[in-house]
């Protein structure tokens, strides 16, 4: 990617990060519809990590992966340190791999 196009992104994003606290005041957003965007952004994220923990390299993860977030997951529910939760979903992801589980 050539510099120009890299410098057209960042004013882009630049520019659109900066929209949203100048239209803020311009624009009635109802309480509804400001929940709606809340949901839709979870349900986004959660695709993507849904999509991260199955899918690699065009196929099936193998059960290692899942398992792993799983276990990240359910540890940074219950809101342990992130180091703990990094660490134990990388340990159960290995583990799983080196007892054959992929």
């Amino acid at each position: 990617m050539t510099m120009t196009a890299v410098l057209a992104l960042a004013v882009g994003v630049f520019l659109v990060r900066l929209a949203g606290p100048l239209m803020r005041s311009r624009i009635n957003v109802s309480e509804r519809t400001e929940t709606l965007m809340k949901r839709g952004a979870i349900v986004v994220l959660a695709a993507l990590v849904i999509t991260g923990a199955l899918f690699a390299d065009g196929g099936f993860a193998g059960w290692a992966l899942p398992a792993g977030v799983l276990v990240g997951g359910l540890l940074a529910w219950r809101r342990a340190p992130i180091l703990v939760v990094v660490i134990a979903a990388a340990a159960t992801t290995a583990l799983l791999r080196l007892a054959g589980i992929a």
